[in-house]
């Protein structure tokens, strides 16, 4: 279980696998100078149902991972929480999609 902390007050906890998917994605953002916002669902614990906070690059921002090695990077994952973090209501935490299935034919078993 890795850890996403932004400034001094957020300190929220990722599976490694989520947490490297986000650096990918605020990181990108953010290297644009694009601020933004970013939902996820809060620990139930707190009694709270998600919690938000507005990033931009004048805060100090640290990913925390649990394991020595990145995880494999879904582009699909990717590319949809691109697409969330550029709506107007920001980034939203949403599930890893299946990967993709290989649709290109195989070019051995084509017909003459």
């Amino acid at each position: 279980m890795g850890t996403f902390a932004y400034s001094d007050k957020v300190d929220v906890k990722f599976d490694d696998r989520t947490l490297a998917h986000l650096q990918v994605v605020i990181g990108a953002k953010l290297r644009r100078a694009e601020s933004f916002y970013f939902t996820w669902p809060a620990d139930p614990e707190n009694n709270r149902r998600r919690s938000t906070i507005w990033l931009n690059s004048t805060h100090c921002l640290v990913f925390e991972y649990e394991a020595d090695t990145m995880p494999a990077i879904n582009r699909s994952w990717i590319e949809i929480l691109n697409t969330s973090a550029n709506s107007g209501s920001g980034l939203q935490l949403l599930e890893e999609p299946a990967p993709a299935l290989n649709l290109v034919p195989n070019k051995s078993k084509a017909t003459r």
